[in-house]
């Protein structure tokens, strides 16, 4: 499976690869084998944070006990230690979306992080009085505040493009949108409230036909699909590690260095300089410019432990496994004639909402726990998405691929004893 080519929920039941051997990965991750409330966790709760495999702790916990030091500026054993993990995981991060160069690579905290870098150096000076900003309805807060903070402060006018009833984007009027006003199209890649696959190399080629560039939000992209940045050819995509199986703390922006270069820093302090004088401070070179400051260290090695640990996996296999489950498990909470589901795109990714008639989702998601099913409730921080909808939240189940069919019949189960207490 390529960037382009997302694959689609099948129209029939088939088995897993037997390549994939779930049980075994499932034993990667010492988390999972345990009961809550007296039940097996059943843990769907991915597109907030995925869990860690014991290759990603031990990692962890093997560079703080022997390499841990600040990075760059030590002359020091450890420090030269501590910076090769750093840089390492850097390229491994390359490597991993198949970016052109490492100095493409920009090391951040996190996707709404990365998204705001990207507002605030390239927006900033790119957007002007009555210039343009397109986004989707299905955005996450983290790629709609920061837009319309820079716009505010730009006199600049966010555009936003609509998604029919199945969670699908208009790409009829996606298209009308962009103008000549139209400095920066910006979407997310997988919808984290809908599960929604946007065709993101169709969408590249639309905006680029007219000279605009394209940021991606990947976060729910990229534990589910290959990404190949070059492939895309988007000018910014961004993620984060604690989706991916790494640690909390910790996320990439990917952007074309061709405008990284052309963009001020993000942030001023240690690193992101070569020479400063109280007169004037010269940056440094990318990616350094845009990292002021001591980073996250170990969290950047235990990200490079998890794309580790994702290229010896059988990817094909295991996100054949996943898709295989979101269509088992849409099929049988469709079954349940009081749940609705919310998002049906012919393309999607991990998640299942849901509706249970007559019961708030913040009820249903606390019954699930005593069931040991660990779901999201609430907006997901997509209220734009719940507002085109006309509901106030949903009951989110989402999935990775050491998730099992256990755990989806687990989560009907609790589905319809939830609805039996409600009766």
């Amino acid at each position: 499976m390529t960037a382009s080519t997302p694959m689609k929920l099948a129209s029939h039941a088939a088995p897993a690869p037997p390549s994939f051997g779930v049980e075994a990965v499932r034993a990667d991750f010492p988390i999972l084998d345990q009961k809550i409330h007296g039940h097996p966790l059943a843990f769907l709760d991915n597109a907030a944070s995925s869990q860690r495999p014991r290759a990603v702790i031990d990692e962890i916990a093997r560079f703080d006990s022997n390499d841990y030091a600040n990075i760059h500026r030590g002359v020091h054993e450890l420090s030269q230690r501590a910076t090769k993990a750093y840089e390492d995981a850097r390229d491994k991060v390359q490597r991993f979306i198949n970016a052109r160069s490492r100095k493409e690579i920009i090391l951040v905290r996190g996707t709404t992080e990365a998204i705001n870098l990207v507002a605030s150096s390239f927006g900033r000076p790119a957007l002007h009085l009555g210039d343009e900003v397109v986004l989707t309805t299905m955005e996450h807060h983290s790629n709609i505040v920061p837009w319309q903070m820079v716009c505010r402060e730009r006199g600049a006018v966010l555009r936003v493009v609509e998604i029919n009833d199945r969670g699908e984007l208009d790409l009829d009027h996606l298209e009308k949108l962009l103008g000549p006003r139209t400095k920066l199209l910006t979407l997310v890649h997988v919808s984290n409230a809908l599960g929604t696959i946007n065709p993101a190399k169709e969408i590249v080629a639309m905006a680029h036909a007219r000279g605009i560039p394209v940021l991606l939000d990947g976060a729910q992209a990229v534990p589910h699909m290959r990404i190949d940045v070059q492939d895309l050819d988007c000018d910014f995509y961004a993620f984060s590690s604690h989706k991916m199986f790494g640690p909390t703390g910790v996320g990439v922006l990917y952007g074309k260095e061709k405008l990284l270069d052309t963009m001020p820093p993000y942030q001023g302090g240690g690193d992101m300089i070569s020479v400063v004088t109280f007169e004037k401070t010269f940056y440094n070179a990318l990616p350094a410019k845009f990292e002021a400051g001591t980073p996250n260290i170990t969290g950047v090695v235990g990200l490079g432990a998890a794309i580790d640990y994702l290229e010896q996996l059988d990817w094909d296999g295991a996100m054949a496994h996943e898709y295989e489950l979101l269509r088992y498990g849409t099929e049988r909470l469709a079954e349940i004639p009081e749940v609705t589901m919310v998002g049906t795109a012919a393309a999607k990714a991990s998640v299942m909402s849901f509706l249970i008639e007559g019961i708030h989702p913040h009820d249903v998601g606390t019954i699930l726990d005593r069931h040991g099913v660990a779901v999201r409730a609430g907006h997901h921080c997509a209220q734009p998405v719940m507002q085109r909808f006309a509901i106030p939240a949903t009951t989110r189940a989402s999935l990775a691929f050491y998730n099992n069919r256990d755990d989806v019949d687990a989560l009907v189960r609790a589905v319809r004893d939830t609805i039996e207490v409600f009766k």
